[in-house]
């Protein structure tokens, strides 16, 4: 390459043109300014009518500077390069520039010292999936490619179905009706407690007072028959025993007394006697071993106790009232010092829940005033278990 600062002042002449494709130029108006480069046959290059070199063809030869001192890079192409009219030539170089510059031919061009490097293309980076949020939807599985092997996927097990039975709605019905409780007193108290009795849930002699007693044989019915166990006797209770027992007998209903009475002592056998059992807490009035009628009795406390043995009736009173105690003791018989058999109004109401001072008590008073009318003085009293 010459550099256009080398001391060639462009006065030299200029090579002889032959004759080519390009045409014949001769010393024109321009020569004598700037020379034409000489080609590699010989030939010279036709001249440039903008004052200005054509680049050289790509042997390796250094090209005229061009204005600007920067120097033509060589084109490829062996073949002489057609001057171009007016301006066009200089636009003409500047693309040469441009393509050679952005690396279309391999290799770097003479004089590119001072060109930029070429900007290379680079590939645009994947684009960075940005974090899901919560109002972002999750994202869609990638179509699968049809030359991939499709594995069907495993079968999601069925959970097995659980009936859910509703719950039951509480009952509105109203709760049945009560028709007999404890402190209860009346003729179907006495038939409920010999219904009870009928099928062994009642084990003694109906009364016609619910207490203690029939509460407990009410319940023990009620649980074997699953119904709510209260110890009253309700609508239900009533009708699933009436359904299971017949109707009772006067016998069955009026019992002498409240427990079966016991078997007599031997003792009682012959005469008048009063057989009182304080196992079985009856009265029996016996003539010559008939029972002519029987009650029920309570004794003494252990404090108090009745005395046992084999006594007499030595005294009767109506309507005697105790100077020791100051208590009530109608109908009395009396058969051992203070010791007498009497109606008791606390046993009528309190029943074996208490005890006498050592008296026989009777608590059905009828029986004990048809009793006070029967007995005479010197008839036997056998007190025994």
């Amino acid at each position: 390459m010459v550099d256009a600062d080398s001391g060639w002042d462009g006065r030299g002449g200029s090579s002889t043109p032959g004759a080519g494709a390009g045409g014949t130029h001769g010393a024109g108006p321009f020569q004598g300014r700037s020379g034409t480069p000489a080609l590699p046959d010989g030939r010279s290059a036709p001249a440039v009518p903008d004052r200005r070199s054509t680049p050289a063809l790509p042997d390796h030869r250094s090209t005229p500077a061009l204005p600007g001192r920067r120097s033509t890079p060589a084109v490829p192409d062996r073949r002489s390069t057609p001057a171009l009219p007016g301006r066009r030539v200089a636009a003409a170089s500047l693309v040469a520039l441009a393509a050679l510059a952005t690396g279309c031919e391999p290799g770097t061009a003479t004089g590119a010292q001072d060109a930029p490097p070429p900007v290379r293309a680079t590939r645009a980076a994947a684009p960075t999936a940005s974090p899901a949020t919560e109002d972002a939807k999750p994202p869609t599985a990638p179509t699968p490619s049809p030359s991939a092997p499709t594995t069907p996927p495993a079968p999601t097990p069925t959970p097995a179905r659980t009936t859910v039975r509703p719950a039951p709605e509480p009952s509105t019905a109203p709760p049945p009706r009560i028709l007999m409780r404890t402190g209860s007193e009346s003729d179907r108290v006495r038939e409920l407690q010999a219904r009870l009795r009928q099928i062994g849930h009642f084990g003694r002699n109906p009364t016609g007072y619910y207490g203690s007693v029939t509460a407990e044989s009410v319940r023990s019915f009620q649980t074997k028959r699953s119904l709510p166990v209260t110890g009253s006797t309700d609508e239900v209770t009533w009708r699933r025993l009436l359904g299971m027992t017949r109707v009772p007998t006067a016998a069955e209903l009026r019992p002498p007394t409240e427990r079966p009475v016991a078997a007599p002592d031997e003792r009682c056998l012959k005469g008048r006697v009063l057989c009182i059992s304080k196992n079985s807490r009856t009265l029996a009035w016996m003539i010559d071993g008939t029972v002519v009628s029987a009650m029920d009795v309570r004794f003494g406390s252990e404090y108090t106790p009745t005395r046992e043995g084999v006594f007499e009736v030595f005294w009767k009173s109506r309507d005697h009232v105790s100077t020791l105690y100051d208590t009530p003791m109608p109908y009395a018989l009396f058969f051992s010092g203070g010791q007498a058999v009497h109606y008791s109004a606390d046993f009528a109401a309190n029943g074996y829940g208490g005890a006498s001072h050592g008296c026989v008590n009777v608590r059905d008073k009828k029986k004990v005033a048809a009793l006070f009318d029967q007995v005479r003085t010197g008839d036997k009293v056998v007190v025994y278990w």
